[in-house]
């Protein structure tokens, strides 16, 4: 019995083991694809190897995207209202939320009430073209972004 339960053993880890490493591998390189980044190698025969590497660059970072959000009149406005009407108590900061992938080329950036009980409330939701800086709102009622040009929180 006890011998039967070890050949058992060695056969199937074994084969367990290769399994789990097979779909590791093939999980490693599915993420790597999604990075957008490309090798191509020649053939070794050729004299010489090439090896062509694409990668996603940005013109802003982070800290520039929030700048740009926070320079905002709206944001700036609507900033002023709250810690006027919560007499200094709450604060508005912006926080970036996402950065830009190959496939969202965003920043993603929100504006926020910091509490005095350390919790928090999202006022608004931008986002921002990481080529160019280009700003789009969150539009809550489609929940879909819209150009600022459309965008009108306040109503006027």
């Amino acid at each position: 019995m006890l011998r039967g339960n070890l050949i058992k053993q060695l056969t199937y880890y074994p084969l367990i083991a290769s399994l789990l490493l097979i779909l590791v591998g093939y999980s490693t390189i599915d993420r790597n694809d999604k990075k957008g980044v490309e090798m191509t190698i020649a053939s070794s025969r050729s004299p010489s190897t090439t090896v062509n590497v694409s990668q996603t660059t940005y013109s802003i970072d982070e800290k520039k995207a929030l700048d740009l959000v926070w320079k905002l009149p709206q944001v700036k406005r609507k900033a002023r209202e709250i810690e006027r009407l919560s007499r200094g108590s709450i604060r508005v900061a912006a926080a970036v939320d996402s950065l830009p992938t190959s496939e969202e080329p965003y920043y993603v950036v929100r504006v926020l009430e910091n509490h005095p009980d350390k919790s928090t409330s999202t006022v608004y939701w931008f986002r921002v073209l990481s080529s160019n800086g280009a700003i789009e709102a969150l539009d809550w009622v489609n929940n879909k972004y819209i150009s600022l040009e459309k965008w009108n929180p306040d109503g006027r």
